[in-house]
Parts: C-alpha cells; sequence; structure tokens
C-alpha cells in the first residue's frame, strides 16, 4: 500500500516501527484498540497507584480521583485477582446496572519497585509534590516519620504473607458499584470466568480505596489454592482472620485435626468429606447420607470416629467452632484434594 505524499511530492517520514507521521494511514481496528488500552492501563496504573497505596498524601489522592473521574463520594469496592483478568471484563462505559470498572496491572502500585517508578514518573509530568520526599512537615515530626515506618514495615509484612500464600494479586479494580452493590460485580466477575480474586467492603470515597485493597488482598488469600472463586470479605471473616495469622492458623490445625491427619490419605478424606457435607447440609444426618450415597449409620459412625480422634465434641459448640476453623485451615492450605466417597468406615 502506497503512503499518501505531501503537497512536496515527498512521502512523509515514518516513526519507529514503520508507523507514519504526519498524515499517516490509520492502523487497522484491532491495533487502535490494542493501543488504546495500552495507553488507558498505563494512565490508570499510575492514577490508581496513589488510591490503592493506602499512605498517599490527600493532594494527591485527590488529583488522582479527578484524573479518573471518580467522584468524592459513593460507594466504593476493590477487587483482586490472583490470574490474569479476561480480557471481556475491561471494558469502556458503564455494566448494564451503571457499574463502571477502573482496572489495572498490580506491577503498577506501589508494593513493587516498578510501581514506586511509575508513581514517581507520573507525580513528576503532573507536577504533584512528593511531601515524603522532603522529610516530615514541621510541628509533626518524629511522629510522622515513625508512623511512615510502621506503615512500611506492615506493608512488608502483608506482601511477605501473600507471596508465602503463593497467590500475590497480578489485577486489581476499582469499581464503582450500581445499585444491585457488590453481590452484582461478583457475579459479573463469574460470569467472565475471572478468579480466583477477593472483593472488598463498600466504602464511601477514594480516599477509603487503600484500605479496601488490603482487605480485598485477604478475601483473596481465603480462596482454595487452585480455584475460580469469587469472594467477597464480608462473607469469609472467620477465613480471614485465619489467613491473617498464618501462625496460629498452623498451631490451631495441628490442635484440633493432629490426630487426623496422621490418617492414610483415603482414609482422612472419606471423614473429612463427611463433616463438610454434614455441615453444608446444616447438621442433618439424613441429608448428608442422600448427598453422600450410604446410609445415615455409616454418617453416624464417620461422625463418631472423627470426634474421637479430634477429643471434640460436634454437639458443644465451642468445640463445634474449633472444628470448622480447622477445617477451614485445612481447605486453604496445600493438602491433598478432599473428595466424597461413599465408601463404608
Amino acid at each position: 500500500m502506497h503512503a499518501h505524499r505531501r503537497g512536496d511530492g515527498r512521502a512523509p517520514a515514518r516513526g519507529a516501527g514503520g508507523i507514519l507521521i504526519g498524515h499517516q494511514e490509520r492502523p487497522d481496528p484491532g491495533t487502535e484498540r490494542r493501543m488504546r488500552r495500552m495507553r488507558r492501563g498505563t494512565r490508570y496504573g499510575a492514577l490508581l497507584g496513589p488510591l490503592l497505596a493506602g499512605d498517599a498524601a490527600p493532594d494527591l489522592v485527590a488529583r488522582a480521583a479527578r484524573g479518573l473521574g471518580l467522584p468524592e463520594r459513593g460507594r466504593y469496592a476493590v477487587v483482586v485477582l490472583g490470574a490474569p483478568v479476561p480480557p471481556a471484563a475491561v471494558v469502556q462505559g458503564p455494566d448494564t446496572d451503571g457499574t463502571r470498572w477502573w482496572w489495572g496491572a498490580a506491577a503498577s502500585f506501589p508494593g513493587t519497585e516498578a510501581g514506586r517508578e511509575g508513581w514517581e514518573v507520573q507525580r513528576a509530568q503532573e507536577g504533584w509534590e512528593d511531601r515524603r520526599a522532603h522529610g516530615p512537615r514541621e510541628g509533626r515530626g518524629a511522629r510522622e516519620a515513625q508512623a511512615g515506618r510502621e506503615a512500611q514495615e506492615a506493608q512488608a509484612g502483608r506482601e511477605a504473607q501473600e507471596a508465602q500464600a503463593g497467590r500475590e494479586a497480578r489485577e486489581v479494580a476499582v469499581v464503582l458499584l450500581g445499585p444491585a452493590g457488590p453481590a452484582r460485580a461478583v457475579v459479573r466477575l463469574r460470569e467472565l470466568g475471572a478468579g480466583p480474586g477477593g472483593v472488598s467492603p463498600v466504602v464511601g470515597s477514594p480516599a477509603e480505596l487503600g484500605a479496601a485493597r488490603r482487605l480485598a488482598g485477604t478475601a483473596l488469600l481465603t480462596c482454595e489454592p487452585g480455584s475460580r472463586e469469587i469472594v467477597r470479605l464480608d462473607e469469609r471473616l472467620p477465613a480471614a482472620l485465619l489467613v491473617s495469622r498464618p501462625e496460629l492458623s498452623t498451631r490451631l490445625l495441628a490442635e484440633v485435626f493432629g490426630p487426623l491427619l496422621t490418617l492414610v490419605p483415603a482414609e482422612r478424606s472419606l471423614l473429612v468429606g463427611t463433616l463438610e457435607a454434614w455441615m453444608e447440609c446444616g447438621g442433618s444426618v439424613g441429608r448428608a447420607a442422600a448427598r453422600l450415597g450410604c446410609h445415615r449409620n455409616t454418617v453416624f459412625n464417620r461422625l463418631r470416629r472423627l470426634e474421637r480422634l479430634t477429643a471434640r465434641s460436634l454437639s458443644r459448640p465451642r468445640e463445634l467452632v474449633d472444628l470448622v476453623l480447622a477445617l477451614d485451615v485445612l481447605r486453604l492450605s496445600s493438602a491433598p484434594p478432599r473428595r466424597l466417597s461413599s465408601a463404608p468406615p
């Protein structure tokens, strides 16, 4: 295809990669879409950084929110995915229910060197002042410096916890919720095949998005390894407490399920699967038996054996709590997958 000629008869110059400069031929629609996504992703990542960091100065948060078109007040949530976001999820314009999404790669946000560098470049381009680079303001002195160090240490601890779990987030979204709230956002992500992912509680302003991001990351840690779950933190609060204190979770698992974990895998899976079925059936032995395809007495025998092994009774509320929490720890651990079975006890 020939390039258009300028008035002096010369062809327009070409830039890097053969892209025409000046009066140029338009790239094909697919190329244009990719270029728009790249530009949007870079800018969104830089602007989302101050919002999701949780420790940015208020003026930076306000400027970033204005740059993204986020209202000062609204119903917001943050989504953190442990896998790449499906392309269909990154769309321009609101959903049918009015929900709006701002996606960015996790590497674009503070918490990684690349994120810090990108944030600094964007602020320099926008003329934003980095007050932290000039030290604490007069009148705040050592207290502000100490608070900054504590915030950095806390953030480093959270990042180490995510890395240890092996599920570091790759994609993050700020969501301005529609009338249906976070439940509709969860349904949309599930329909698109996203996941695993965690969704934060609802917050009321861009200034609260940093805290929401941390809570969404905690929700992500409650997803079972290898799953495609999309979960809301408010639905997983007990498990969220467990993943927030891994040393206590390990202790709880050993204390409650220690004898159970010494069994051969098939036997352990049988007892654990029976306990799961009994819980999912609301404590009904009859319904659990129907689900497992075995006799009621078989379910009774398995549960009684589990009580003997753990020295905890399913009829005592406090001891039942121990069993439920230990089961959550086991679910979130790297233990072999558990399958329901109708084999005899």
